[in-house]
């Protein structure tokens, strides 16, 4: 039986990532899925109605061109297009227009009007500086690259989303900060949730959000090709409980949350940080839901039918008591919905005239409940006449989502709940928490920093700091 350098166990984002990595150094490596299926959270199925296509789980990609990885990586050679919308992003209102984010900055200030300096001062190290900054917000807590500018971003993204919105005098900036910060899955008031309205909301200017073109799907198997060209190989249908099912090899990668990890045998780590690791915590889950369509959703604002993402949940009062309601285990009567139409853009993903509908809210973590109503109910206040052109829908609730991926843990999509104590410290307190208690098993996942999304970097760390580890000079 062959020997691998590596093996990689789980083939999201940040698998593919170390994968990657690792071959490029030369090492021969092993991409290990449990599905049928490659992809991880990148999958596209037709989970309604036959001819239209799904995103299961993301399906728009704010952090992609953000990534210092993926972003360099030639995969449009390898068959990847990406659709941008006019609008990264809308956030309609009961009462007035909905907000709209331009891609360009410029634009912003007839949207904000006397908040538009406040707010591009807000993002301007992200818009306007990331490529210093993206090593360091990207990456695990280490010395700055460039620690003024890390300095300015953290003080802003060490304040609470609710401090920062009392900078703003107007309703509707404030709304749409709501929107880019409950994204985190926290309550607004707490410290540190401004970091990723900060980083999604640069990244709206700097690059917008895309759509994969075809799916999400299409970013799996372009990775999938770029992969394989370069030697590496991949094993489908393995469900990893034991090592010792696995062929031979030097170091092993796990693409999976602390939860799973604990659950493999033959791992052989440590008491002490087995323990660490039973302590890790886990936020908010999500409720999603697909929809068939016999039209585009009727927004009362048109304007939002050309947006990548819609922002549903009102003002920033509104939003804060919904995220704040869920995190205590309870559901708010008009939870935050995060709303996307990708047939809009992308005509592949439905049969001619045909649309497609995602959207998810929060929920408290493994919850089984129902949300369908409560969702729809949403859409409806903002675009009234949805229910009338819904064909079909696909529903998972947040024991579903683990169900479908373990990574999800209780339905949390951000692989662990990532405030102050597990933003830069997770799994474990440690300055590298991709290494595990055994020096030839290392953590690739959303559990370790940067966290959630697709960008690839918690898996890129992990490969690079075992290269560190075990092969040298550093290829």
């Amino acid at each position: 039986m062959k020997k691998y350098d590596a093996i990689i166990v789980g083939s999201g984002p940040n698998g593919f990532s170390a994968a990657i990595r690792l071959q490029l150094a030369g090492l021969s490596t092993l991409l290990v899925e449990g599905s049928d299926k490659i992809g991880g959270g990148m999958r596209t199925s037709e989970l309604t109605l036959s001819g239209y296509h799904h995103d299961v789980c993301s399906a728009v990609h704010p952090m992609f061109f953000g990534s210092p990885f993926f972003d360099a990586l030639p995969l449009a050679d390898h068959g990847l297009k990406f659709m941008e919308a006019k609008y990264p992003l809308a956030h309609p209102l009961d009462d007035a227009p909905a907000v709209l984010l331009h891609r360009s900055m410029e634009e912003m200030t007839d949207v904000l009007g006397q908040d538009f300096s406040e707010y591009q001062a807000l993002l301007s190290e992200v818009v306007y500086k990331w490529p210093s900054l993206a090593a360091d917000v990207f990456g695990p807590l280490q010395v700055p690259h460039h620690p003024l500018l890390m300095a300015e971003f953290g003080l802003k993204a060490l304040a609470s989303a609710s401090y920062i919105a009392k900078r703003f005098e107007r309703m509707e900036t404030r709304a749409l900060w709501a929107g880019l910060v409950a994204h985190g899955m926290q309550p607004l008031d707490r410290l540190g949730t401004s970091a990723i309205g900060l980083v999604l909301g640069g990244m709206a200017h700097r690059s917008g959000w895309p759509i994969a073109i075809g799916g999400s799907q299409a970013i799996s198997d372009a990775l999938t090709a770029y992969y394989q060209d370069l030697g590496g190989e991949i094993l489908l249908n393995h469900w990893l409980e034991d090592v010792r099912d696995l062929p031979q090899h030097e170091l092993l990668f796990l693409n999976m949350s602390p939860r799973q990890v604990l659950q493999v045998k033959g791992l052989d780590l440590k008491l002490g940080y087995r323990k660490q690791l039973e302590k890790y915590r886990y936020g908010m889950g999500v409720f999603k839901i697909d929809w068939a369509l016999s039209d585009p959703t009727p927004f009362r604002d048109l304007a939002c039918q050309q947006a990548a993402t819609v922002h549903l949940g009102g003002t920033f009062e509104d939003i804060a008591a919904s995220e704040l309601d869920a995190f205590r285990g309870r559901m708010n009567a008009k939870p935050y919905v995060l709303f996307s139409q990708p047939s809009v853009f992308d005509s592949s993903r439905a049969p001619a005239g045909k649309h497609t509908g995602w959207a998810y809210c929060h929920v408290p973590l493994g919850s089984e409940q129902d949300c369908t109503e409560l969702i729809e109910r949403q859409i409806e206040r903002f675009a009234p006449g949805f229910r009338d052109t819904i064909l079909g829908r696909s529903t998972m609730n947040a024991q579903q989502m683990e169900s479908y991926n373990p990574n999800y843990v209780g339905g949390d999509i951000s692989g662990g709940i990532m405030d102050l104590g597990q933003m830069f410290t997770r799994p474990s307190f440690s300055l590298t928490p991709y290494r595990t208690s055994n020096p030839k098993v290392y953590i690739t996942s959303s559990s370790t920093p940067p966290g959630g999304g697709v960008h690839g970097m918690c898996g890129y760390h992990a490969a690079h700091t075992a290269l560190k580890d075990h092969y040298s000079p550093l290829k």
